[in-house]
């Protein structure tokens, strides 16, 4: 992510840039240790950032990791499930490689739907996964398999909602969840063979 966050992700998206660059807000949510929330803003320091997170400890350490950094002042975190999450009138909303580790993933999408600004942006990125078995047959693919069986599914199992989305779902399940939250527009704004990046909006 550090390679491609700032450099290829958030270009990718449509005006996003100029927002941040101009001063945005942002909720990083589901932003564990606060990597992703500390370069943005340290590439945007006209915009304000919250991370938040479920995991107290993780949240502790992102805000040594931000105080370290020196961005304090545009940037907080807060313990906060992604359904709970605090805060509305969003310019972007962003999510790496968790959706999918969630009981409820469609809870989620209906919070960052109400959080988001009526022309905000729902940066989601997910692991990079074909629609059918046979097109994860590589050794990406058997990777995320193996972390999907052992971690992410019997995570987000043992959630409120236990919907077992999985490190596989690839491209049309996340779709349906961001339809099925309210959202009208649904594009795969970038890819590496690791991730997909979509973009998402109102």
């Amino acid at each position: 992510m550090r390679h491609a966050l700032v450099p290829s992700w958030i270009p990718a998206l449509d005006g996003v840039e100029d927002k941040l660059v101009a001063g945005a807000r942002v909720a990083d949510v589901g932003c564990g240790l606060g990597s992703s929330s500390v370069l943005m803003a340290q590439a945007y320091p006209r915009s304000v950032v919250v991370g938040s997170d479920y995991h107290a400890e993780s949240i502790d350490l992102a805000r040594k990791k931000a105080a370290e950094a020196g961005v304090g002042d545009r940037l907080r975190f807060e313990l906060a499930s992604a359904q709970t999450f605090t805060g509305t009138g969003y310019d972007l909303v962003t999510m790496f490689d968790c959706l999918h580790d969630m009981g409820d993933p469609v809870g989620t999408a209906r919070r960052v739907r109400e959080a988001l600004a009526p022309d905000g942006t729902w940066l989601l990125v997910e692991p990079n996964a074909g629609v059918r078995v046979e097109d994860n047959l590589h050794t990406v693919g058997r990777l995320y398999h193996n972390g999907s069986l052992f971690l992410c599914t019997p995570n987000a199992l043992s959630q409120p909602g236990g919907h077992a989305l999985g490190a596989q779902a690839g491209e049309a399940a996340v779709r349906r969840i961001a339809e099925d939250a309210g959202f009208t527009r649904f594009r795969r704004a970038a890819q590496s063979p690791f991730n997909l990046v979509f973009e998402i909006r109102p």
